[in-house]
């Protein structure tokens, strides 16, 4: 496949609709007029929320949104694992419109509030909202910019995909991605604004700012697909061209071999179980907590939120116990610059696994024993080879302020060394394909492949 690369992304920079300083003034206004107060408060007070005896799970009164129940793993050698996890059937638009402004893409972006989110507002998708907010179930307003969605011609659609979000703490939960060409430019609300990729890609240095649901998005952009048109992932274009033409049979082949063994031959069983069957779980009147050590506890939390579609409510969210670290290994790779994949089982995946990044360590849990985990860390510590390393959060409406590691490190080829079973070296174009299937590429993946700007 040849790519011409004709715009160098600095060289758009001139072009845009906005400077970073407007920008900036911008996103601190939506912050400072923010009026966000959250408390924790036990179950028995949040109201529609209870605990249902006959399901066993947390749910609200008209059973809508989402439910938080148990489940079981138990492995092929009868090893069992359980934990609470959030039940969430349907299926929500994250979209973003983009248009050419000035001869340059840019893309309609949202400073937008969430209860759990660490810093109140953060960029997010031109829309963000599950069925249930867009079929208005919770009483308020349609979002803004739905419309478009709801009513796409295949032809102004350059991604639309529906991807798993995190297998750890939800159960089979996919979103879809969407990313619609218009053809004019739109006009701005108080809180949305025109941005281009470059302008998104320099906020993604600074923590916590660019939310989950945009970088999930960005992550799908096919670069390797859209020739000269589009938007280029890479500052060194080199490094894209060559990548975009090595997309590489072989790779794809042993990837999908190690996640079909697993499916056929390792895949455990997954059993929904009672909350109150979970053996080493603990029910206390404001929380659901693991009676040793666990990477998160279930909360329940009272919101109020000028802005809003609806002000004031009160939910259940997720509480991290700490930070996770989420890591991804890159080299050249005669000229082709490649990363390190694996993929990863997680106990609430749709189809039991998908492709993962290098590293992948909960909060609270031990890293792997292996040659690269090793290399990893001993990068990190003497901080050699950072390509990033930026503290980034994880989606605000079901998460209260998890907030995670997200770390990009170029090693020699050569301090690899032969790969322990399981790893995969792939070039970025492989990837890049690769997202454009449903359920393939998981979502801490999907995240550190939105931060690349080599």
């Amino acid at each position: 496949m040849s790519i011409t690369i004709n715009n160098i992304l600095e060289e758009k920079t001139q072009n845009a609709k906005h400077t970073p300083e407007e920008l900036d003034a911008w996103f601190r206004t939506v912050n400072k007029t923010a009026d966000v107060h959250l408390n924790r408060i036990p179950l028995s007070a949040c109201h529609p929320w209870f605990y249902d005896e006959m399901s066993g799970l947390i749910r609200n009164t008209d059973n809508s949104f989402f439910q938080i129940g148990g489940i079981r793993l138990t492995e092929n050698d009868g090893t069992r694992k359980e934990q609470p996890i959030i039940i969430q059937d349907e299926i929500g638009f994250l979209g973003i419109i983009c248009t050419k402004i000035d001869g340059v893409w840019h893309y309609l972006m949202q400073a937008k509030i969430e209860p759990g989110n660490v810093n109140v507002v953060q960029l997010s998708p031109t829309i963000q909202a599950t069925k249930s907010n867009f079929e208005q179930k919770h009483g308020g307003k349609r979002p803004q910019f739905l419309e478009y969605f709801l009513d796409m011609e295949p032809d102004h659609i350059l991604v639309d995909q529906i991807q798993s979000e995190q297998s750890s703490r939800f159960l089979c939960k996919r979103n879809r991605n969407v990313l619609l060409m218009v053809d004019h430019e739109l006009e701005e609300t108080d809180n949305h604004r025109w941005m281009t990729l470059r302008q998104i890609k320099e906020w993604m240095h600074r923590d916590n700012l660019i939310n989950m649901d945009t970088r999930t998005v960005l992550s799908c952009i096919p670069y390797v697909l859209l020739g000269e048109e589009g938007d280029v992932p890479f500052s060194n274009s080199s490094y894209f061209e060559k990548s975009a033409q090595s997309i590489n049979r072989k790779t794809i082949v042993e990837i999908y071999k190690e996640m079909n063994d697993y499916k056929m031959f390792k895949k455990p069983a997954i059993r929904h179980i009672s909350l109150k069957e979970l053996s080493d779980w603990q029910m206390l009147p404001d929380e659901i907590s693991h009676k040793g050590s666990y990477p998160f506890k279930v909360i329940y939390c009272d919101v109020e939120i000028n802005g809003r579609e609806v002000r004031h409510w009160r939910q259940p969210l997720i509480a991290a116990n700490g930070s996770a670290t989420i890591g991804l290994i890159c080299c050249d790779d005669n000229g082709i610059l490649k990363f390190l994949v694996r993929p990863r089982a997680e106990i609430g995946c749709l189809d039991a696994i998908e492709l993962g990044p290098t590293i992948q360590q909960e909060a609270g849990t031990e890293p792997v024993e292996d040659a690269v985990t090793s290399l990893f860390y001993e990068k990190l510590k003497k901080q050699e080879g950072i390509l990033a390393d930026i503290m980034l959060s994880e989606e605000g409406g079901r998460f209260y302020q998890e907030q995670n590691r997200n770390i990009i490190i170029q090693v020699d080829r050569k301090e690899l060394g032969r790969l322990p079973k399981g790893y995969v070296l792939s070039d970025y174009g492989t990837l890049n394909l690769l997202t454009q299937i449903n359920n393939c590429v998981n979502i801490q993946l999907r995240n550190l492949l939105s931060l690349l700007e080599i």
